[in-house]
């Protein structure tokens, strides 16, 4: 048998399950090298951790490795039930979160490496932990696309950490009583960009969409449809900051003032950017909340240990 030792979180909603130890050796390489072992020599352990029967679809999984360099304060590879993510908003701030619970760290700006680069994470007296998130941008805007029950449709593609189609205008409302049928709906947006070999920069999958409407306490409410197909309980991280790089392009959204996003469920994140060239650097600020300290008993005589794949 196999113990895995987990720290869970959630960040406005979403989980993060972040593995302390018993994690597969991944190497030295730098991280995207160490991903690309990990999804190719042990897939297992990522449907383990978050999988049912121990996780659900909408579970986040954060891999603590070494880091590349000694001013980093660690590094993580992300992942979901269905594959790997380049950057995770949420789970960076889930991280920083548990390394603080575990007294790893202390209040102050910490180094992060991730898979598409290194981020900032500043952890705040209060717990509040604010993400200096990789450089992002829009890609195209105002994208046409025909969908399958509403017609002809414009989004615009942007990069926060992760590939997304944001569309407005879809509806006045976004109500959490409602997320299985948003869930439909960027389902069959999603299915679109695949159909029409739309893409992000140079043929990546658009894996994100983003669907937004009016607020009353914040700028914007979001509903975030994940690879996977599990909608995002927290804001989203990389897709505030995809929304944060298209209203720069629009000249809708100033260098340094904020903007208030809210989840399909209620919380919020506070955000706001630098301008960096042509691209843009993200703050992200948000809270974490640690929720169970576990060890995960991987048992291969189970025939579920290594989660169920559908």
């Amino acid at each position: 048998m196999k113990r895995v030792r987990v720290i869970d979180s959630h960040t406005g909603g979403e989980p993060t399950r972040v593995v302390i130890e018993g994690g597969p050796d991944l190497g030295q390489g730098s991280i995207a090298e160490r991903l690309e072992i990990f999804r190719t020599s042990h897939d297992g352990f990522r449907s383990a951790v978050v999988k049912e029967p121990r996780g659900s679809d909408v579970m986040v999984g954060a891999l603590l490795v070494p880091p590349c360099d000694s001013t980093s304060t660690a590094a993580v590879i992300f992942f979901n039930n269905v594959g790997y993510l380049g950057m995770c908003g949420h789970g960076a701030i889930g991280v920083v979160a548990t390394l603080d619970y575990l007294n790893l760290i202390k209040p102050g700006p910490q180094r992060i490496e991730t898979p598409v680069g290194v981020i900032t994470a500043t952890l705040a007296e209060s717990g509040e932990v604010t993400i200096h998130n990789v450089p992002s941008y829009r890609y195209k805007a105002k994208v046409p696309i025909e969908v399958e029950g509403l017609g002809l449709i414009q989004g615009d593609i942007a990069w926060g950490g992760n590939w997304f189609f944001l569309v407005d205008g879809l509806t006045t409302q976004l109500d959490v009583k409602q997320a299985s049928h948003w869930t439909q709906v960027a389902t069959r947006i999603k299915q679109a960009l695949l159909d029409n070999n739309i893409t992000g920069e140079n043929n990546a999958e658009i894996d994100h969409i983003e669907i937004f409407a009016p607020s009353p306490t914040a700028n914007s409410r979001s509903f975030v449809l994940c690879p996977g197909n599990a909608y995002d309980r927290s804001p989203c991280g990389t897709g505030t900051s995809a929304k944060l790089a298209c209203l720069a392009a629009d000249g809708k959204l100033k260098e340094g003032d904020l903007w208030r996003q809210e989840s399909i469920v209620g919380s919020h994140f506070d955000a706001s950017y630098k301008q960096q060239g042509n691209q843009i650097v993200p703050a992200i600020s948000g809270r974490a909340w640690v929720n169970s300290e576990a060890f995960l008993v991987l048992d291969p005589r189970d025939p579920f240990c290594w989660g169920i794949r559908g």
